[in-house]
């Protein structure tokens, strides 16, 4: 039953995306004007480009790309269609559902923003496939950390300002960690030397994604 009620919301979700069109056009022209921002204030120096500069620079863009992208998720919800969520859906169904939902945003927001930047900067990556896979647990992180905020700050009045300060503390060891692994990841380690920031990656992915569901159903009921 959850898993159905879950797969529901999801194309829902996707079909209103589709008809609407507006919000992902938003996010890919914010996405695009900032790396091309990037290429201008670089341009003179993108073949000599620190590859330190380049990792910090793209997790950056990511981060606040995904940070526009995911606090729709409740803010931006009328209360007509709340009280329809409450009335038909699990509450842990909802969350979860928002949260997949985000995190493949996310993974087609980071692969598209990798080509794009890897077009105009050029692209350092020496372990491409550590990269991408960081990138994939990453947005898993940021997916499930923002979408939770948006449903808690979403309950009060000044709910942008809270959501900021709510995911400051969580998202700042994510993206240290996730800058950590892509370092590896341009510098060409072997895998060994990433499996513990990974492991780390991984488990704060399943703890935020645990306490999401079972935290948001009180939240919810409020």
């Amino acid at each position: 039953m959850l898993l159905k009620q879950i797969r529901t919301l999801i194309l829902q979700e996707t079909i209103i995306e589709w008809r609407l069109k507006y919000a992902i056009n938003g996010i890919l022209l914010y996405l695009i004007s900032v790396i091309f921002i990037s290429y201008l204030s670089f341009r003179s120096q993108v073949s000599s480009l620190n590859p330190v500069i380049w990792n910090t620079l793209f997790w950056i863009i990511i981060l606040f790309t995904a940070v526009n992208a995911v606090t729709k998720s409740f803010i931006q919800l009328n209360r007509g269609r709340l009280i329809y969520y409450y009335s038909i859906a699990n509450p842990a169904a909802i969350i979860l559902s928002k949260v997949i939902y985000n995190t493949l945003l996310l993974i087609g927001i980071g692969l598209t923003g990798l080509f794009m930047y890897s077009l105009v900067l050029g692209n350092p990556i020496d372990d491409l496939l550590l990269f991408i896979v960081n990138l994939l647990l990453g947005s898993v992180g940021f997916a499930g950390v923002l979408t939770m905020n948006s449903g808690i700050a979403s309950k009060a009045a000044n709910s942008t300002t809270l959501m900021a300060i709510l995911s400051f503390p969580v998202i700042l060891p994510l993206l240290l960690i996730i800058i950590r692994i892509s370092k590896n990841a341009l510098e060409g380690l072997d895998w060994s030397a990433s499996y513990g920031p990974i492991t780390y990656l991984c488990a704060i992915d399943i703890i935020v994604i645990t306490i999401s569901t079972i935290l948001f159903p009180y939240i919810w009921r409020s």
